[in-house]
C-alpha cells in the first residue's frame, strides 16, 4: 500500500507536469500534436503501475508472473506494431498508443499472480522504503537521458535535419535490442546480490557480479557485432533510412554504448544493495557530464551524439567500479536494528 501510494504520488506530479507544459513539449518534441502528449501521460501511467507489480513480483520470487509480464508486454509491442504496419496506418498517433496499450494488457494478465504475492506482513517503516528514494529516482532519470542523448541532442540542436534524426533513432533501435534481454536479468541479480549481501558472503559477491558482467559483455557482443556489420543496411531497408545518414563506425559507438551501458546497469545494482544511492548517483552524473561534453563540442552531429553515448557510459561503468572496490561484505552480517547491513 505504501508502494502504490508512493507510485501514484510520484505518477501524479509527472503528469501535472506534462499538463502545465503539454504546449512546449508537443511543440519542441512532436511538432505541436498535443494528443502525442495526451498518449505520453498514458504510457507513464501503464509503466508507472507495470513497475510497481514488478516490484511486488520480484519482491517474492515470483519470476515466473515477472517474466510473464515482460513478455507479454514485449511480445505486444512488437506484435501490435506489425499489425499496425500491416494495415496501411502512418499515423504516429496509432503507433505510440501501443505504449499505453501493451503495459496495461501486460498487468491484467499478471494481475492475478500479483493480488496473490501481495499478502499482509509485517510492518516495514516509511523510512525504509523511502530511504534513499531521491538519489535513485535522480539516478533513473540520468540514466534514461544516456541511452536516450543521442536522438534528443540531434533533434534539439539540429532539428531541421530530420533523415539524420529518424536514421539516428533507427538505428538506436537496433543498438539496443541486448536491453530487451537485460531486463530479465536485472531482477534475479538484485535478488540473488541481496541474499549473498545479507550473508556477508563476499566470494559470493564478487563471483555472481563478475559473472552477469560477463553476461552482459556476451550480449554486447551478440547484438553489436551484426549491428555494426549490417547496421547501415538494416536500417535502410527496415526503416527506410534514407542512404549516407550514418555508418559502420557511428553503429560501433551505439554498441559499445549499450554494453557500457548495461555494464553499468550492473554495477548499480551492487551499489544499490550496499546502499550507495549517492554513490550511484554521482556516477550517472558525471558519466551524463562527459556526455553533454563531447556532444556539445564542434564537428559532426552524428559523430558526437555516437561517441558521446559510448564514452559516456563508459565513464558511468568505470566510476561505479572504482566506487564498489573494496566494498562488498567480507563478513557474515545480520540486519542492524536500523535495516543497515553490519560488517558492510
Amino acid at each position: 500500500r505504501k508502494a502504490g501510494l508512493l507510485t501514484g504520488g510520484v505518477l501524479g506530479a509527472v503528469l501535472a507536469a506534462l499538463a502545465v507544459f503539454a504546449r512546449p513539449i508537443a511543440d519542441r518534441l512532436f511538432h505541436g500534436d498535443l494528443q502525442m502528449v495526451a498518449v505520453l501521460g498514458g504510457a507513464f501511467a501503464g509503466m508507472a503501475l507495470c513497475y510497481l507489480t514488478r516490484g511486488i513480483l520480484a519482491g517474492v520470487g515470483r519470476f515466473t508472473a515477472y517474466g510473464s509480464q515482460l513478455a507479454v508486454d514485449g511480445g505486444l509491442r512488437i506484435a501490435l506494431a506489425f499489425a499496425c504496419a500491416a494495415a496501411g496506418l502512418h499515423s504516429a498517433l496509432a503507433f505510440s498508443l501501443i505504449l499505453v496499450v501493451a503495459p496495461f494488457v501486460a498487468l491484467l494478465v499478471t494481475l492475478a499472480p500479483t493480488l496473490r504475492a501481495a499478502r499482509p506482513g509485517a510492518v516495514f517503516p516509511t523510512r525504509e522504503l523511502a530511504r534513499g528514494l531521491g538519489p535513485l529516482t535522480a539516478s533513473t532519470l540520468l540514466a534514461q537521458v544516456v541511452v536516450n542523448a543521442a536522438v534528443m541532442s540531434t533533434q534539439l540542436l539540429e532539428p531541421t535535419r530530420t533523415a539524420l534524426i529518424s536514421a539516428l533513432l533507427s538505428a538506436l533501435v537496433l543498438a539496443r535490442v541486448p536491453l530487451f534481454v537485460f531486463g530479465s536479468l536485472q531482477a534475479s541479480l538484485l535478488s540473488g546480490l541481496s541474499t549473498v549481501v545479507a550473508a556477508g558472503d563476499h566470494q559470493g559477491f564478487a563471483r555472481m557480479l563478475r559473472k552477469a558482467c560477463l553476461v552482459v559483455l556476451g550480449l554486447g557482443a551478440v547484438g553489436g557485432v551484426p549491428a555494426v556489420l549490417l547496421g547501415p543496411w538494416l536500417i535502410e531497408v527496415l526503416f527506410r533510412a534514407e542512404p549516407g545518414q550514418l555508418f559502420h563506425l557511428d553503429f560501433l559507438w551505439f554498441s559499445i554504448g549499450t554494453t557500457c551501458y548495461m555494464l553499468a546497469m550492473v554495477l548499480g545494482q551492487a551499489q544499490m544493495v550496499l546502499h550507495k544511492h549517492r554513490a550511484q548517483l554521482a556516477c550517472w552524473a558525471f558519466g551524463t557530464a562527459v556526455l553533454l561534453g563531447i556532444t556539445l563540442v564542434p564537428g559532426d552531429i552524428a559523430l558526437r551524439v555516437g561517441l558521446g553515448y559510448a564514452v559516456g557510459s563508459l565513464a558511468t561503468a568505470a566510476a561505479m567500479l572504482l566506487t564498489l572496490r573494496g566494498a562488498v561484505p567480507r563478513r557474515t552480517a545480520a540486519p542492524a536494528p536500523d535495516g543497515q547491513l553490519t560488517g558492510v
